[in-house]
């Protein structure tokens, strides 16, 4: 009897146990009065309503042998399309590292990222480990695709053995694996294009994320500097706190320096003189090798 047989005969049974015990049939299962002892409740309803009831050798019997149809594929070419589940689960999902890679390549890939990036924001943090996991991802392309050739071939190799030339014969061969795995192969295709847009989609969020955040700094940092020098002029305190800056002093200082010091070296605008000039060109070169 098949599987299915079984479970229509399963269902008649309930159906008769029903009538006979004077309940109705209308999608729900009417247990009997609550006066009832577990003894005078019949074991049909006990099931039915989810309650544990001993199983009988019978029904032992039957469950063993209805979870020995469900043990997975037994032939080679069963279990060699089963093996091929990584295309999909390695791609997707929210876990991004599988029990075979190695967590510290996947760290300094990460921090490959990070230090391209110089993320400031929370925001960009996100990004940037997006595109990283994305990437990542993207990395299992190539070896899942040599992977189902791989495989392909394990089942095919004694094919077209008729064919004389080589050349001809191999042709024949990855052909075949591509029919044999074309879904396989076309939904790899398909999650690589979905990574590479997802990938793309988030560069370029971030990109225009930082480029805004550096147009506004530097728009700040203009506005303070004309607010730091009005103030040098005037020879009063310059908080830069107190006019909303998140700069300091010298950070200010330094860069309107750096700017002067840029002038010195072109032409005669600049308001540094020689010995200021070598002086901070000395600093800079420090700090550059530190």
């Amino acid at each position: 009897m098949s599987r299915a047989e079984r479970r229509a005969a399963e269902r008649e049974a309930l159906k008769l146990a029903r009538k006979a015990n004077g309940s109705t049939v209308n999608n729900q299962t009417q247990l009997p009065a609550a006066g009832n002892t577990a003894s005078e409740i019949p074991a049909v309803f006990m099931a039915a309503a989810g309650a544990s009831e001993p199983l009988s050798d019978a029904r032992l019997a039957a469950n063993r042998a209805n979870a020995a149809l469900s043990t997975g594929p037994t032939s080679l070419e069963g279990k060699a399309k089963s093996s091929l589940n990584a295309v999909k689960t390695g791609l997707t999902g929210r876990t991004v590292l599988l029990s075979t890679d190695d967590a510290a390549v996947y760290q300094q890939h990460l921090d490959r990222h990070f230090s391209q990036y110089q993320p400031a924001t929370d925001e960009e943090r996100a990004l940037i480990q997006a595109i990283g996991d994305t990437e990542w991802r993207l990395l299992r392309i190539a070896p899942l695709e040599a992977g189902i050739y791989a495989i392909g071939r394990r089942q095919i190799a004694d094919q077209f053995a008729d064919e004389q030339d080589p050349a001809n014969r191999e042709a024949l061969i990855h052909a075949q694996i591509f029919l044999t795995y074309r879904k396989d192969l076309s939904n790899l295709a398909l999650q690589e294009r979905r990574l590479r847009n997802q990938r793309a989609a988030d560069t370029a969020k971030l990109e225009q994320l930082q480029k805004d955040r550096h147009e506004k700094h530097k728009s700040a940092f203009a506005a303070a500097k004309i607010w730091y020098k009005m103030a040098q002029k005037r020879e009063i305190p310059f908080d830069p706190a107190f006019f909303g800056f998140v700069f300091s002093v010298e950070e200010l200082a330094d860069q309107i320096t750096h700017e002067e010091a840029k002038k010195y070296f072109t032409g005669p605008n600049s308001e540094l003189n020689r010995e200021q000039f070598d002086a901070y060109l000395t600093k800079w070169k420090a700090r550059q090798a530190a």
